[in-house]
């Protein structure tokens, strides 16, 4: 017996267990604060170098947005820029494929 739509329904189970294991875990983690990589990443560089953080200046200074809106605007378009590359790549993949 041959199933039509195997690869449709593994997926859509795989995305229900994600799904439910990201929900299990994330409500177990009561009073847990999620801490980007930049703080951690310079937590253990101070840690390492014996700095303390208060004392520790990156290499390059960054620039803070003046506000969480611009800073949402600029991470979106660097998501969209990203999107259309990776869309491009495969389209262009796609396309030679087709042709040869």
């Amino acid at each position: 017996m041959k199933f039509r739509y195997t690869l449709e329904a593994l997926a859509i189970i795989a995305i229900i267990a994600f799904s439910g294991i990201f929900l299990y875990t994330s409500s177990t983690m009561s009073g847990a604060e999620f801490a980007g990589s930049d703080n951690v990443g310079s937590g253990l560089i101070a840690e390492l170098s014996g700095i303390p953080l208060e004392n520790f200046q990156p290499l390059i200074p960054q620039w803070e947005p003046p506000s969480g809106e611009i800073e949402s605007c600029l991470f979106a378009l660097q998501a969209a820029v990203g999107g259309a590359m990776v869309g491009g790549v495969f389209g262009f993949w796609i396309g030679s494929q087709k042709k040869a």
